[in-house]
């Protein structure tokens, strides 16, 4: 799992660092209430995204025990489309957890899976991850759909398991094996 880097790209996107002048633009569709919805960090002000991108820049990337979040990127413009979050795991046998958000105008598009598909593969092959989760509430069925179409098996679904912005919620839990992943991708 050496040598994590904090930037990768795809055929449409580039996921680097969230810069300070990312905060007006991860505002606006973080504090979006349907693209909040299923999403544990809802910023309330356009500071509390610029102290959040701070924090970022603070943390290492691939610091165990954290999440780490890209910018996702038009390769095209170079415009802020989105956020990656990668949750490493305290110990090294532990598995790795994705989980992005896209601006509203930017969904239904194929970035969520060129996405998740880039993360799985580096996941994998390069930072030798042995599993990968998800955590989705079932209500968000286009996630359940993308963690399908990739490969992952439902393992779990808890039944109103967690207290979330007022209302007791489902969650269904996910996971793909490195050697399942191999198996399928080559």
């Amino acid at each position: 799992m050496e040598n994590k880097r904090a930037a990768m790209e795809t055929e449409r996107l580039i996921l680097d660092p969230l810069r300070p002048d990312d905060a007006a633009n991860l505002f606006a569709y973080r504090g979006d209430p349907e693209v909040a919805r299923y999403q544990g960090w809802k910023p309330a002000n356009e500071s509390e995204a610029a102290a959040f991108i701070a924090e970022q820049a603070r943390r290492p990337f691939g610091e165990p025990d954290s999440w780490c979040q890209l910018a996702i990127r038009s390769r095209q413009t170079g415009e802020l489309i989105g956020d990656f979050g990668v949750h490493f795991p305290a110990g090294k046998d532990d598995p790795i957890e994705f989980g992005l958000s896209l601006k509203p105008a930017e969904q239904g598009r194929g970035y969520a899976r060129e996405v998740m598909h880039a993360g799985i593969d580096l996941a994998f092959r390069q930072w030798g991850y042995r599993r990968v989760v998800g955590s989705v509430d079932p209500r968000n069925t286009a996630s359940v759909a993308l963690c399908r179409s990739l490969g992952f098996r439902q393992e779990a679904h808890h039944v109103e398991s967690y207290f979330f912005r007022g209302e007791w919620v489902d969650d269904m839990i996910f996971a793909l094996l490195a050697r399942e992943w191999m198996a399928v991708r080559g």
